[in-house]
């Protein structure tokens, strides 16, 4: 389909069902928002205009469609639905789940400005010597551990850049090139589901798991994500690692992988390690102290433009188009849950004949299917939603432990996907290389794909027993 086309299915089908009449029991204001909601659906999987775009497009289309502020040419009738408060819509983009993501760029730019990221990784690759096995288990463990508090694209980006010089020194049929490459993205994928700010899908889902959610769930902090998620993160490496190795065996007995960096101990260097270390502290311990993690999130925010670590040139570099597309995803969570069209969307289909145990698989496959062919942020922003619904209606799920193992298993799901190229920006970027075949993601990362909704099927069965 040619963009021009792209472009005229993405707004002409929502057109289309804003203009025809409300049916199904809709209300105006939910019929309004399902004209939305379809227009997301299609442009986040099109993509005629950037993902972080049609967030924008769906706050403004929220703003005049279903607020209290909606223009009288064409208000909403009276006793047609609640509208939104117009401010509730626009606080999407300072909502805390925003707050929490801008302290983790934050983190992650001044790390990279004053040279943290590499030389933590310098520091944990010593002791992994230089057996090409463990050397592939280093990449894995260090990208992993640094996408559980740094952008997944720039931590691919920073250990493509150190491992680039190994790898062109192999031979060209060299297995080891493959598993070396393949162990980056790999770990960047698995690596951000270990903390609420990890990964976007993760963010989404605090929505509706953390403090203040309206599912009736007893809150989830970032430590206790931490808690459960990192268990299954260092499982799901272990098995990649042997997966990799087992798929990509090499005659190279040993390489070099060195990282040429050394500590800076300028102020702003110093300001910038305390910074880190007190943060993340702060955020593990938060069940002790009591202050949310959002909250947190603003110590490094404040501290770093106060001493002028960062400056305005270090703004205009943050994801910015990350935090809209988050942002976009809340607005649409939150105004479908509030006019209960999300609940409308689980009326129509009857979950009533299926166990938890069938439903709860049925949105792992569900989402990682989506999530291999689009973005996973966006999966989630659709998902999650009905998902949330879902596990306030549902018996069969109610019997299993409500909305919570559904809502884990969708989110970790849609960073289960990664047998694709086009699947995550860390396999564009391991791709873009040279050194991989699409079939060479394919293969580890299907299986990765079925493996992990496997444990995560066991994760959430040990957390509801406990």
């Amino acid at each position: 389909m040619t963009a021009s086309w792209r472009g005229i299915v993405v707004v002409g089908v929502p057109v289309a069902v804003l203009l025809a009449p409300s049916f199904g029991g809709l209300d105006e204001v939910q019929h309004r928002l399902l004209a939305i909601f379809i227009f997301a659906v299609l442009a986040w999987v099109l993509e005629p205009i950037p993902i972080f775009a049609t967030s924008v497009v769906v706050i403004t289309a929220e703003l005049f469609l279903i607020s209290d502020k909606v223009p009288s040419l064409w208000a909403l009738p009276e006793g047609s639905g609640d509208p939104l408060p117009y401010a509730g819509i626009l606080a999407a983009f300072a909502d805390p789940i925003i707050i929490l993501f801008l302290g983790g760029f934050f983190l992650a730019a001044a790390a990279t400005k004053y040279r943290l990221d590499r030389n933590l990784a310098r520091v944990i690759l010593a002791p992994f010597g230089t057996r090409t096995p463990m050397v592939v288990l280093a990449l894995l463990s260090i990208t992993a551990l640094f996408s559980m508090f740094m952008s997944n694209t720039a931590t691919a980006a920073m250990m493509l850049a150190v491992a680039a010089p190994v790898i062109a020194s192999l031979e060209p049929d060299d297995p080891a090139r493959r598993a070396l490459v393949l162990a980056i993205p790999i770990g960047a994928n698995i690596g951000g589901i270990g903390t609420p700010i990890g990964t976007p899908p993760n963010a989404v889902a605090i929505n509706y798991l953390g403090p203040g959610n309206e599912l009736g769930i007893s809150p989830i902090n970032f430590a206790q994500w931490m808690l459960f998620a990192v268990p299954f993160v260092v499982v799901l490496l272990a098995i990649a690692w042997l997966l990799i190795g087992r798929l990509y065996r090499s005659q190279t007995t040993h390489v070099r992988l060195e990282i040429d960096s050394r500590w800076l101990i300028s102020p702003g260097a110093i300001i910038v390690y305390v910074t880190f270390v007190i943060t993340v502290l702060l955020w593990l311990t938060s069940s002790w102290h009591g202050v949310p993690s959002n909250m947190i999130a603003m110590i490094p925010i404040a501290v770093f433009l106060v001493t002028g670590v960062m400056n305005a040139k270090d703004l205009r570099s943050l994801s910015w188009e990350v935090l809209w597309l988050v942002a976009g995803g809340v607005a649409l969570g939150n105004a479908m849950f509030s006019t209960g069209l999300s609940q409308w969307f689980v009326d129509q289909v009857p979950f009533e004949s299926f166990s938890g145990v069938v439903i709860i698989g049925v949105l792992g496959l569900v989402a990682i299917l989506m999530s291999t062919f689009i973005s996973n942020t966006a999966t989630a922003a659709l998902l999650l939603p009905l998902v949330a619904a879902l596990g306030v209606d549902s018996p069969a799920l109610e019997s299993l432990g409500g909305a919570m193992p559904a809502l884990i298993m969708t989110t970790f799901a849609c960073s289960l996907a990664m047998a694709l190229p086009v699947s995550t920006p860390p396999n564009s970027m391991a791709h873009a290389t040279g050194e991989l075949q699409t079939r060479d993601m394919a293969r580890p990362g299907v299986l990765l794909g079925v493996i992990g909704l496997a444990a995560t099927a066991v994760l959430v069965t040990v957390l509801v027993a406990t």
